[in-house]
């Protein structure tokens, strides 16, 4: 029995129509699934990744706008992290999110890889992160 990897993340937004203009204009993600969330139909639950939805690209967003704003604290996700090849794309995507408005923090240097961190309309960390170095196993 083993764990193959990351399957989807999934986050709360508060405006569904300002997520998906944030994940596919400013991030280039597919919206490849528009539904509901099944415990709750009345919610909407979008999933955006690759073109072909496959997993380990997948983020997916409940839409609930009358909920407030989400503290740290345990239990939450301190932030999640898309990869890139090369710190030469990695700055590619600095200047891309940097043109769109937004606040980059970095590159910084993690030993094992370099990143960026930005947050998304409603507050969410996200991180880009190169392949490596690795961790030299």
């Amino acid at each position: 029995m083993q764990l193959l990897g990351l399957h989807h993340i999934s986050l709360i937004c508060s405006d569904m129509e300002r997520t998906v203009k944030f994940y596919t204009e400013v991030l280039g993600l597919s919206l490849v699934e528009k539904t509901v969330n099944f415990d709750n139909p009345k919610i909407k639950h979008f999933y955006f990744g690759d073109e072909k939805g496959r997993p380990g690209t997948l983020v997916t967003f409940f839409e609930y706008p009358t909920l407030p704003p989400g503290y740290m604290g345990g239990g939450s996700v301190a932030h999640f992290a898309f990869g890139v090849e090369n710190e030469a794309e990695l700055l590619k995507w600095k200047e891309k999110l940097e043109v769109a408005g937004l606040e980059v923090m970095g590159p910084k240097d993690r030993k094992y890889f370099k990143s960026i961190y930005f947050k998304d309309p409603d507050g969410a960390i996200i991180e880009i992160a190169t392949k490596g170095p690795g961790f030299g196993r």
